[in-house]
């Protein structure tokens, strides 16, 4: 295990043991909980980034051209005013 001198703004670190003492773990556990999964976070995001390179708009719109010009199933049609409810 290794260890690293980390400086945090006062209120970040305030914050950060309030939601241990919260979550009923050490400061120690929950920041590099919060590592480990800020890590795995960006390496999705960098996956999806290098997929979506790959990709060809046009040929994917090419495809959506080809399909057939039907009414949705009900419960599927596309809602006009997604505005709050009264």
């Amino acid at each position: 295990m290794s260890t690293y001198p980390l400086r945090l703004a006062d209120h970040v670190m305030e914050e950060a043991k309030q939601v241990a003492a919260e979550d009923n773990v050490s400061l120690n556990q929950l920041l590099s909980a919060f590592i480990a999964d800020g890590i795995g976070h960006r390496r999705a995001i960098m996956k999806l980034k290098k997929r979506a390179d790959r990709g060809n708009a046009d040929a994917a719109l090419a495809i959506l051209d080809c399909t057939p010009n039907v009414k949705p199933d009900a419960g599927d049609e596309l809602v006009e005013d997604l505005g709050p409810k009264t």
